[in-house]
């Protein structure tokens, strides 16, 4: 892989379209993916970009729907050839990127983007994407509210839950770095409060979606 001053590529905002962007991240169990399907359900004007990773599909996952899943030989490639936006190495040799046409091809089509990505990725695309991306970071009430989550989720081991709440604790702490923070502590209230600030920044005007 690249050195980590190559992880982003720069991209021309201005060079498809009027839409703009915004990025959800998240440590997980937050409730993000809710939030996002439930936004995405309420709006036409809003595609979801699909990222690439190099993990092999869990469950039901299908190839270009829920992810672009790639070979890590494929992945690296694709990061040489410079076609990421931008990329992030999550966890030790799981690597998962915004592909540049995935972007560019909502654009052209007149709509906006709405990105499910790491919390490094999120600070990465608002440094390339700056005022055409709203950064949301979906915050639990606390760190044992989170735990409780996980262990209800019932679908990891208590190491891997360990694992994933010393990641949410080092997460939380670059809340700091996102356009609005949104702590998820009552799902329907947060669904309404993302509707809101959605509305506000896609489309100031007050024109519906």
């Amino acid at each position: 892989m690249q050195q980590e001053a190559t992880k982003t590529m720069p991209i021309d905002v201005t060079s498809a379209g009027t839409g703009k962007a915004m990025a959800f991240c998240a440590p997980s169990g937050s409730g993000k993916t809710t939030l996002v399907k439930s936004l995405m359900a309420e709006r036409n004007d809003v595609a979801f970009s699909i990222s690439a990773t190099n993990r092999a599909p869990r469950g039901t996952e299908v190839d270009g729907k829920d992810y672009h899943f790639m070979t890590t030989a494929v992945f690296q490639q694709r990061v040489d050839d410079g076609d990421f936006l931008e990329w992030e190495e999550v966890y030790p040799g799981r690597y998962y990127g915004t592909l540049k046409e995935a972007v560019l091809s909502i654009w052209e089509r007149g709509m906006h983007v709405a990105f499910d990505v790491d919390v490094e990725g999120g600070i990465r695309l608002k440094e390339l994407l700056g005022t055409r991306i709203l950064t949301v970071f979906v915050q639990p009430p606390s760190l044992a509210v989170l735990a409780e989550r996980l262990e209800r989720r019932g679908t990891d081991s208590p190491s891997e839950i360990e694992r994933r709440l010393a990641k949410a604790g080092r997460e939380m702490k670059r809340a700091g770095f996102f356009d609005q923070i949104l702590i998820n502590d009552d799902l329907s209230v947060a669904c309404n409060e993302l509707s809101k600030t959605a509305g506000a920044y896609l489309n100031p005007s007050g024109s519906a979606s």
